[in-house]
């Protein structure tokens, strides 16, 4: 499977998902990162959702939970985003038909 084709993968299994995360006005703060962490490790792909009161853009939201959770970007559109950790996205990606 490709990366195109996993990136698929993991939005059909986001679709019917609800945002578990919200980042609001306060923008990111330790406690967000440590439950993105927990969830990450639990769920595999967590579905965020920025807030318009957010200060911050949403890609850039994107990166630093990235970075501070070493998890995989999969999709930001709009003010929604999708991760999920790297070794759901690497046996996806590796993986043959």
């Amino acid at each position: 499977m490709t990366e195109k084709e996993a990136k698929k993968e993991i939005m059909r299994r986001a679709a019917d998902m609800a945002a578990t995360l919200h980042v609001g006005k306060d923008g990111l703060k330790e406690s967000i990162f440590e439950e993105l962490k927990a969830q990450i490790k639990s769920n595999r792909i967590v579905k965020v959702k920025v807030l318009p009161s957010s200060e911050s853009e949403t890609a850039d939201i994107a990166d630093a939970l990235s970075e501070a959770t070493d998890s995989v970007i999969v999709d930001v559109r709009g003010n929604v985003l999708i991760l999920t950790d790297k070794r759901t996205w690497t046996s996806l990606s590796q993986k043959k038909f």
